[in-house]
């Protein structure tokens, strides 16, 4: 008797670099509603507990970055895998150091959400008839330090001058939250005010195409930014806006990401 192999899968791992149980199942919420072929099968990782519970500055990112470091590279669980998605929106170290380790086939795909937004976002933006205005993408984020650490990650991601004008990009406005309190006990009228208040300053930026949210704990939130480019553009043209998800862009990302690694990749 002879067996057949028939279908090679892709394993991809999205990881919460932050403690907080709560803010990964949000984001298994959103990863549900995702319409996946059966071969790519998708697994959650919460860091431990001595990270973390919610990553609001550089201290945060960086204690974050140590501790699912140590557990990730001692333990062996990333050799399960073909690719890792870092389920927090910022510049995390952790991107280019996992990428460093072996995966189930080789060295792993990783990418961020942050990374995955930019790239989903350009690649949707339409380009408009010579003499019109661009068509733009922006990030609505959680605290005021987002603002410089994100604008700036852009610019050296795209490989631009920081102080040049990206006619594209319409930058990033803040909430005054964190991302704990999108899952926590906070009055959700309040979420709601400040969140369309931050969707609110950056439509006024000019014709902005693509709203990206610039936070894991932003998923299931999609409503209230729809509503506010609604009320700012009229419902026609605020209903096509788009509103991103980073993790559902880095899945897609990362599922392609595999595929061509597995075609271009000398065997």
């Amino acid at each position: 008797m002879t067996t057949k192999f028939l279908r090679r899968s892709i394993r991809i791992l999205v990881l919460n670099p932050n403690s907080s149980a709560t803010m990964t199942h949000g984001v298994e919420d959103a990863i549900r509603g995702m319409d996946l072929p059966e071969s790519v099968e998708i697994y959650t990782y919460t860091a431990p507990a001595d990270s973390p519970a919610s990553i609001n500055d550089e201290d945060d990112i960086q204690a974050s970055c140590e501790v699912v470091y140590r557990d990730l590279a001692t333990s062996g669980t990333l050799q399960e895998y073909d690719a890792v998605l870092v389920a927090c929106f910022s510049v995390h170290p952790l991107v280019k150091k996992l990428a460093g380790l072996q995966g189930s086939r080789g060295k792993l795909v990783v990418t961020g959400i942050f990374e995955a937004s930019i790239l989903a976002s350009l690649s949707l933006l339409v380009t408009p008839p010579v003499g019109s205005p661009p068509r733009k993408w922006g990030i609505v984020t959680t605290g005021k330090f987002w603002e410089s650490h994100l604008a700036q990650g852009v610019s050296h991601f795209l490989g631009v001058d920081p102080n040049s004008d990206n006619t594209k990009f319409a930058g990033v406005e803040s909430t005054g939250l964190t991302a704990g309190d999108f899952h926590g006990d906070i009055d959700p009228r309040v979420i709601r005010q400040k969140l369309e208040e931050a969707t609110g300053r950056l439509l006024d930026q000019g014709e902005v195409d693509c709203v990206v949210m610039g936070c894991a704990g932003m998923a299931g939130l999609e409503e209230i930014i729809r509503s506010t480019a609604i009320q700012k553009y009229g419902e026609e043209r605020g209903n096509q806006v788009l509103i991103m998800d980073g993790v559902k862009a880095g899945i897609g990302l990362l599922e392609q990401m595999v595929r061509n690694k597995r075609m271009f990749q000398k065997a």
